[in-house]
């Protein structure tokens, strides 16, 4: 076991440090960008199947209530936690819909989307996603290697490894340093 947990923690800190090394600068471009859009009074939506879900509701938990600092609240919304709309969508019309029609209702030009796939291809991403470009809505991407995601993406957050969980571990370490930076963006911490 032990030998596991060391393969395991070697292979996460190994997996960050490649991400790092490949996406410095854009990660702070998009704080940038994220710290401008909640400056504006827009907000930043969040979507995601699974694992990818409850990253979506931390994440935003993180800038609702606070992540580093006291501070005000800030406007985001994880699209994955209203049962009764994401059944409602799921049984009218299609799984595939859930978050789009979501996109639809509540975001507007100058928000901010963040789609989460680890395949980069999630039917339900790409088709929220696709909305929220049209729409005018910054879209931010954190997937795996690629997919139809990073195509679609802004700003695209790709790591680079076959191991999901290795994906969903950077996309959190990720998501963390971009809450920390848009408050010290916001607050001048």
């Amino acid at each position: 076991m032990k030998a596991i947990i060391r393969q395991t923690l070697e292979e996460s800190i190994e997996a960050k440090e490649k991400f790092i090394n490949a996406h410095e600068s854009l990660i702070m471009d998009c704080a940038r960008q994220m710290a401008g859009t909640l400056q504006a009074g827009r907000k930043i939506l969040l979507f995601g199947n699974g694992g990818s879900a409850a990253d979506c509701q931390h994440i935003a938990a993180e800038f609702v209530n606070r992540f580093q600092m006291e501070r005000p609240p800030l406007a985001a919304i994880a699209l994955t936690c209203d049962t009764s709309v994401i059944t409602s969508i799921g049984n009218d019309y299609s799984y595939d819909d859930i978050f789009l029609k979501q996109v639809q209702a509540l975001g507007k030009k100058g928000d901010m989307a963040i789609g989460i796939s680890t395949s980069g291809n999630s039917p339900n991403v790409i088709r929220a996603a696709e909305a929220a470009k049209d729409m005018g809505l910054t879209l931010v991407g954190f997937s795996g290697a690629g997919g139809k995601l990073k195509d679609l993406s802004d700003i695209a957050f790709c790591v680079d490894t076959p191991v999901t969980a290795r994906v969903q571990e950077v996309h959190i370490f990720l998501a963390h340093i971009l809450c920390d930076l848009s408050e010290r963006i916001l607050y001048n911490a």
